[in-house]
């Protein structure tokens, strides 16, 4: 290993404790509101900017710099599929995080989120980055760089230095949601970001999880239900006839999909009974985005720990 190559691993290493040590900090802020018997929201809305703004996009970094170099010049490539999956876990279990009104499981989701990223880390750490050092051809202070370069802000379009337009304008588009729900206008601030999710999502995976990240703490600021929303116990006997898709087992990650992808096979008139364990208003918002007028919902059971909701194919 030369001695550039020792100094990218060491600030890569430290980079990752720092990152580690800014989510415990966060964590156990979390945990004393929730024992104090504080708001913990604050401290909540704190950890969760802090995962979208330094540890996801460090994880993006990540997947275009080091992850390609370990699967191109190792046999570690089933490792980094888990990896990636880990992120995408973190994502969404803050997601979660920002929709729990018990600040002692807010505290215990905090804490996961951090061990979470400290297994993660460390298997980075231990596994991935000594395999690219052993293998020898491999530039390690060159990747740092490259990583480094990826987590520049976004400069405007107009400079044409190859920054990223669409990410910049979203990030834009997020902080005016957020002005907009802390000003009392919550229900549009989530129509606009449901909106921007369902342009995004097909052509940009990695900027719709950060605007479903950010949905979740928007409708935490809804009133009551969204317009146009039913919120009724439904007794028209669909229940008795509808599938079960239950996604309290499947990671974050792969809840909206799961669902999203049950409804494209639902023929005309017919639904299906979603079972989750928090509210779904954040799928309603881009349902509405994504699927206005075509599809049905319906609360059969809302809460405190299993919600319910019969989600149906409009006739055409």
């Amino acid at each position: 290993m030369t001695t550039t190559g020792t100094a990218a691993y060491e600030a890569i290493r430290a980079h990752h404790r720092a990152l580690g040590d800014g989510l415990t900090e966060r964590a156990n802020a979390v945990f004393r509101a929730a024992v104090d018997g504080r708001p913990h929201e604050p401290a909540v809305a704190d950890f969760v900017a802090y995962v979208g703004e330094e540890i996801l996009p460090h994880a993006a970094a990540e997947e275009k710099t080091i992850y390609p170099a370990v699967v191109a010049r190792t046999h570690l490539g089933n490792l980094i599929g888990e990896m990636i999956t880990e992120h995408a876990s973190l994502s969404m279990s803050a997601a979660r995080l920002a929709t729990l009104t018990d600040g002692v499981a807010a505290a215990e989701q905090a804490q996961e989120i951090a061990e979470l990223f400290g297994s993660h880390a460390a298997k980075e750490n231990d596994v991935l980055l000594p395999a690219l050092i052993a293998d020898g051809t491999v530039d390690l202070a060159e990747l740092l760089g490259q990583m480094h370069r990826n987590l520049e802000p976004a400069a405007p379009a107009s400079q044409g230095n190859g920054a990223d337009p669409q990410a910049a304008v979203l990030t834009l588009l997020l902080q005016a949601t957020g002005a907009l729900a802390r000003a009392g206008a919550a229900d549009l601030a989530c129509r606009i970001a449901a909106s921007a999710w369902a342009t995004v999502h097909e052509s940009r995976p990695d900027l719709a999880t950060k605007v479903t990240t950010a949905l979740h703490g928007l409708t935490r600021r809804v009133d009551g239900a969204a317009p146009e929303e039913s919120a009724h116990h439904c007794d028209c006997g669909h229940e008795a006839a509808d599938l079960e898709l239950d996604v309290r087992e499947l990671r974050p990650a792969q809840r909206h999909e799961a669902i999203f992808h049950a409804y494209i096979d639902l023929a005309p008139g017919t639904g299906f009974v979603l079972v989750n364990d928090h509210d779904p208003k954040p799928l309603r918002y881009q349902f509405e985005a994504q699927c206005a007028g075509d599809y049905s919902w319906d609360y059969l059971e809302a809460g405190p720990k299993v919600w319910r909701v019969r989600v149906g194919r409009t006739l055409a």
